[in-house]
């Protein structure tokens, strides 16, 4: 018989048992077995996904294990926070800070990178200041994804939520 892809993917991924018994884990072990983190629930997929978003966009790196920890915290959906966190993949990292700089230049005020960039490599003490002068308004930009793509995606969450629930409504009368 064939196996639908929702099967699949519930297959290839760890269970909350083996995640347990990871030597890493196991001090944390408790807490990562209540079945309210696991489970398909409106509230902890809303806010699951949110927690993903934000730590997406939030840090570069690590982000499974900041919203592994949050999602235990805040009662999160783990495997949807964790998923959502792949956003920013290294494969389009490079594309969110790109928009990043864009957005927290045009709030900053910050001018674009100059035409010629060999003379600034050369001058060695003021290469320091060039790349600090793309970071603040990456930061930024990478701040503000964070916190309006979290609360985006918890509203986003419960409004397919409420529509879903509504379809069944209807389609049910």
């Amino acid at each position: 018989m064939k196996r639908s892809w929702m099967q699949r993917i519930k297959q290839s991924l760890p269970n909350p048992q083996r995640l347990a018994m990871h030597p890493w884990l196991k001090p944390l072990s408790h807490r990562l077995l209540e079945p309210g983190l696991w489970h398909v629930r409106h509230e902890a997929v809303a806010r699951g996904a949110a927690i993903g978003i934000f730590w997406a966009f939030a840090v570069p790196f690590g982000q499974f294990l900041f919203a592994t920890a949050h999602c235990v915290w805040w009662r999160g959906n783990i495997p949807v926070a964790t998923g959502l966190t792949l956003i920013t993949n290294p494969f389009t990292l490079a594309f969110w800070l790109w928009m990043a700089y864009k957005v927290g230049g045009t709030l900053l005020g910050a001018p674009g990178p100059g035409p010629n960039l060999e003379p600034m490599v050369s001058r060695g003490a003021e290469i320091m200041d060039w790349i600090t002068s793309f970071g603040a308004p990456a930061a930024l930009g990478m701040g503000l994804f964070a916190m309006a793509g979290a609360a985006l995606a918890y509203i986003m969450v419960k409004l397919a939520w409420r529509v879903r629930i509504w379809f069944k409504r209807r389609y049910r009368s």
